[in-house]
C-alpha cells in the first residue's frame, strides 16, 4: 500500500514508518518543519510548517496519524491536526489514528475502573479531553476510520504479542510498548472488522 504517516517523528510514528517500510509499503512521512527526524532510506519526507498546514494525502491508499499531545501544556494538538487531515481525505479513505485508553470507557476490571482511569482522568484531563474531541471528529467523518487506544507506554522492543479488543479497552491491560502499538496500527489496516471502531491494545 501507499501509506502517509503523520507524526512520523514521534514515539509511535517512527515505529509505524519503519515497520511499514519493512512490510513492503511505500511510505511518506509527514513531520513539522522543526521536528528532528531522520528518514529511513526509501521513505519520502514532507515537512509542514504547522499543525493546520494543508496535509499531503492525495497520492496514498491509507493515512495513519500518530499525532498527539506530549504534555498537559501542549493544548488541543490532536484535535487541530486531525481536523486538517480529515479535511484533506477523500470519502471512504482508510484512516487509522492513535488515541489513548483513558479517552474511552474504562474496562470492567476493578483496578482500571475504580482507580487508574479516575485518577489519570483528573491529573491529565486536558490531554484526554483533546483526544476525546479528536475521536468525535473522526466518528463524524466519512472515512473508513479506526482509533487505536493504548494504555501506559513501557520501554520494550517489538514483540507482536499483545491483546486487542474491538470496540472497547483491554481488560486488565495496563501497559504496552510503542513498537507494539505501531504494529497494531498497521495490522488493523487489513482487518475490516476494525473499520469505524475503536480498538484497545495492551499486554
Amino acid at each position: 500500500m501507499r501509506l502517509t504517516v503523520f507524526g512520523a517523528s514521534g514515539r509511535v510514528g517512527g515505529h509505524v514508518v519503519r515497520q511499514a517500510l519493512s512490510a513492503g509499503h511505500t511510505v511518506t512521512a509527514v513531520v513539522r518543519e522543526r521536528a528532528s527526524f531522520e528518514a529511513p532510506e526509501g521513505v519520502r519526507t514532507v515537512r509542514v510548517p504547522g499543525l493546520d498546514a494543508p496535509p499531503p494525502v492525495a497520492e496514498c491508499d491509507a493515512v495513519l496519524s500518530a499525532i498527539g499531545p506530549r504534555g498537559a501544556k501542549d493544548g488541543p494538538v490532536a484535535t487541530v491536526a486531525t481536523r486538517g487531515i480529515l479535511a484533506a481525505l477523500k470519502p471512504a479513505m482508510r484512516f487509522v489514528a492513535l488515541s489513548a485508553a483513558p479517552a474511552g470507557p474504562p474496562p470492567p476490571d476493578f483496578l482500571n475502573r475504580r482507580l487508574l482511569f479516575p485518577f489519570i482522568g483528573r491529573v491529565l484531563r486536558a490531554t484526554y479531553d483533546d483526544l476525546r474531541a479528536m475521536e468525535a471528529l473522526i466518528r463524524e467523518s466519512g472515512t473508513e476510520w479506526t482509533v487505536v487506544r493504548p494504555p501506559k507506554f513501557v520501554d520494550r522492543p517489538l514483540s507482536g504479542r499483545y491483546r486487542t479488543v474491538i470496540g472497547a479497552n483491554v481488560p486488565r491491560g495496563y501497559t504496552v510498548s510503542p513498537p507494539d502499538v505501531a504494529h497494531a496500527m498497521l495490522a488493523v489496516l487489513a482487518d475490516p472488522a476494525t473499520v469505524r471502531q475503536p480498538v484497545g491494545v495492551a499486554y
